[in-house]
């Protein structure tokens, strides 16, 4: 993985591409990611395309990621990657911590692709799993850990996925905020969730953290209807606390 610069944004923030050189994440990868953002500081941080997990051996060891990221008084992150996409046969482990500290702000969305559908590949990944830990003045505020083995449990069940294929997570932080701020939000955002849903298709919803956020799920047939409404969440709940447009990043390659 590689950083090649920074670019300065209208606000005054830094928009920072990360670069994954081998094109994907082979068996047996240790990937290591650390983003500090000090304080006051404003950074928007993505991919520069769709993290691909390869098939991976019964003989290698399972390809692991760990991301740490804090953010300290003031400062805010937004961390957009583009998919993760499991390649059949492939083993991946990630473990993400963020820490916030006082004032400052989150905005993270994930989503994860059943597969490469071109290829006929849907669900056929041996294991994903995923760890969540956002905290903010050493109380956890978010604790996720979601393991799917599609070979040991359905993911077709109507208890996991059913009819639908992709999965989103959006998490919206800010420490310091008033719960009925908060709780404002949530509305907000479950009435543009209500708006944007289409049963059999894609459907929306939100729910306030213990504490400083709210978190927005998506389960979808199509993975380019989550990417075309994820923004609008995103900016509707950056003005809603920064008055402040938010402006999707642009790519490099």
């Amino acid at each position: 993985m590689r950083i090649v610069r920074a670019f300065r944004q209208a606000d005054g923030g830094s928009l920072v591409h990360l670069h994954n050189l081998s094109g994907g994440v082979l068996a047996g990868d240790r990937l290591d990611l650390k983003v500090e953002v000090g304080p006051r500081a404003a950074v928007q941080l993505t991919s520069t395309g769709a993290t691909r997990i390869y098939r991976s051996p019964q003989a290698a060891a399972v390809a692991r990621q760990t991301i740490q990221m804090s953010v300290e008084d003031d400062g805010l992150l937004e961390y957009l990657p583009d998919q993760l996409i499991p390649f059949a046969g492939s083993r991946y482990q990630q473990e993400t911590q963020i820490i916030l500290g006082r004032n400052a702000g989150l905005f993270w969305w994930e989503t994860i692709a059943p597969g490469r559908e071109a290829c006929d590949e849907v669900f056929a990944y041996e294991v994903l799993q995923l760890k969540t830990r956002i905290s903010a003045e050493g109380e956890p505020l978010a604790l996720e850990n979601m393991k799917l083995e599609p070979a040991r449990r359905s993911l077709f069940s109507l208890a996991r996925f059913g009819s639908y294929r992709y999965l989103s997570s959006f998490y919206i932080c800010r420490t310091g905020i008033e719960p009925e701020r908060w709780r404002e939000l949530e509305k907000q955002l479950a009435t543009l969730g209500d708006e944007s849903s289409q049963p059999s298709r894609i459907v929306w919803g939100v729910s306030l953290l213990r504490a400083h956020g709210v978190v927005l799920k998506a389960l979808s047939v199509k993975g380019r209807d989550i990417a075309a409404r994820l923004p609008d969440f995103w900016r509707a709940a950056k003005q809603f606390f920064y008055d402040r447009e938010a402006v999707l990043p642009r790519k490099i390659y």
